[in-house]
């Protein structure tokens, strides 16, 4: 579903640009690679999740034109959802439905657990999904419903729309949190999302007052973590390294974009996050998206393995 949202705040969420999925995808099975937290730091999590949600009941408005993360609170289903994952340190990096599918694993409806996302598609033409919400156990779900509902906690068997319009659900924990023990690529991407409100993006390097260009960023970034890029420019960063295909992207990677479609020129750098999520330095910050964005898609150069 497509939406225009206007901030009436700054934002510290980077939020994705929207383009129609082409289908709705086939269900893969959960594998065990997922499996790379332990149990209780999920549920940990996932707790945390419900909690932040369940705060906001009757404190939050519907609405799918407005994206309002302060009192009083303003979101659309999906907006509710990467807002209060974001609170809880799990960057969605989209508030578009269509990519919250793409993320996670598929799951079957039968083995549903805390914090899995439930997509649901009640119009008749098309294929994207039009709701979102977060199972919280005992067959409920918490979801931003409508303009007349709001924030609210429901049964799955309450109403034939959850079983009519049912669609697939994702779980997003544990893919979307640190391995445990962290890897480098976590830590570089921690790194990152814990300084990323705090730089201030130009034409000048000072590790002091946190201002830098966009490869300053990423080299930055790089040397807290113990990985010496030794170099600040975008096209010598992507010499760095080893050359990684699109679809073995692993975190702590680096992704090249150009401006001009075609062009071998980087003009843009991004750290991947892990599961589509990109941490972008631009000259308006550093920001989140998801590479299934299409003008990241259109603009892709390369990528560059970089750590062991």
């Amino acid at each position: 579903m497509k939406k225009r949202f206007v901030t009436t705040v700054a934002l510290a969420i980077g939020i994705s640009s929207f383009s129609t999925m082409p289908a709705i995808m086939e269900p893969t099975p959960v594998y065990a690679a997922n499996v790379q937290n332990n149990d209780q730091a999920v549920a940990i999590k996932a707790n945390q999740l419900i909690t932040t949600a369940k705060s906001l009941i009757g404190k939050a408005t519907y609405s799918n034109t407005v994206y309002k993360p302060t009192a009083p609170y303003k979101f659309s289903c999906a907006t509710f959802l990467m807002y209060i994952f974001e609170k809880n340190g799990v960057d969605l990096a989209t508030y578009n439905e269509n990519y919250m599918m793409q993320q996670g694993t598929y799951v079957p409806r039968n083995q549903l657990q805390k914090g899995d996302l439930l997509f649901f598609k009640s119009k008749k033409t098309g294929t994207d999904p039009d709701h979102v919400g977060m199972y919280i156990g005992d067959n409920k779900i918490i979801h931003m419903a409508d303009s007349k509902q709001n924030i609210v906690i429901s049964d799955l068997n309450s109403k034939p729309y959850y079983k009519d319009n049912y669609v697939t659900a994702r779980r997003v924990l544990p893919t979307l949190m640190s391995a445990n023990p962290a890897t480098t690529g976590d830590k570089i991407v921690a790194k990152a999302y814990a300084t990323k409100d705090q730089v201030k993006m130009g034409s000048i390097n000072n590790d002091a007052s946190l201002r830098f260009t966009s490869g300053g960023f990423i080299e930055y970034t790089y040397r807290k973590n113990g990985v010496l890029l030794k170099t600040k420019t975008l096209s010598e960063q992507m010499k760095l390294g080893t050359a990684v295909s699109k679809s073995n992207l692993k975190k702590g990677d680096l992704v090249f974009f150009n401006s001009t479609k075609g062009s071998k020129t980087p003009t843009q750098v991004a750290i991947y996050a892990g599961d589509h999520r990109l941490i972008i330095p631009t000259s308006n910050g550093v920001i989140t998206r998801v590479l299934l964005v299409d003008y990241y898609k259109d603009h892709y150069i390369t990528a560059r393995r970089v750590t062991k």
